[in-house]
């Protein structure tokens, strides 16, 4: 499905063989999530993606990585990165979402989990514009096992930095699918 496309609680319950009341206290609760659009009149949408609102999503997302990375204990042993999957996207939130249980707060490991939801489509769509995004991430990943946090915190900003500057791009081969 694209961004802004319309969903039908009709068609969803149908596909779930449901009812439709569940399916709409669904797509209510998603709509507070940020995951679906409830617009007036109009229903149920997939969350229109635009150029603005995508860099202060990386840019936030980024913000909340740094903290994340000063929060982290010292010299107390944390959880390694295992393989990661297959799927670039699932990899990509596996690995973000073990980079903020390090710090032991779980209100960073739910927001990163969020934001990880928010940005699905978006990650399938940057291997579209972004070059060796597979390596970008296992380099990563070697990093969050070897390396201090301050050289992390560096690699982040610049895994997100790269992404901003994509950020017409990305917006572009989203609804070029």
């Amino acid at each position: 499905m694209l961004p802004d496309e319309k969903l039908e609680p009709a068609v969803l319950a149908a596909e779930l063989n449901s009812s439709v009341t569940p399916v709409r206290d669904v797509l209510h609760r998603l709509s507070g999530e940020r995951l679906v659009e409830s617009r007036p009149s109009d229903g149920f949408h997939l969350p229109h993606v635009n150029e603005p609102a995508l860099r202060d999503l990386y840019a936030w997302n980024a913000q909340v990585l740094q903290l994340i990375v000063r929060s982290w204990p010292r010299g107390v042993a944390t959880p390694s990165v295992a393989p990661l999957p297959a799927d670039l996207g699932r990899a990509t939130r596996s690995f973000f979402a073990l980079f903020a249980s390090r710090s032991g707060n779980i209100e960073h490991l739910a927001q990163i989990e969020s934001v990880s939801d928010r940005l699905a489509a978006v990650r399938d769509a940057e291997p579209r514009v972004i070059q060796d995004t597979e390596a970008e991430l296992r380099s990563l990943a070697l990093d969050f096992d070897h390396a201090d946090a301050g050289q992390i915190a560096k690699r982040v900003a610049a895994y997100h930095r790269r992404r901003i500057r994509a950020v017409p791009a990305i917006v572009r081969a989203l609804y070029r699918r």
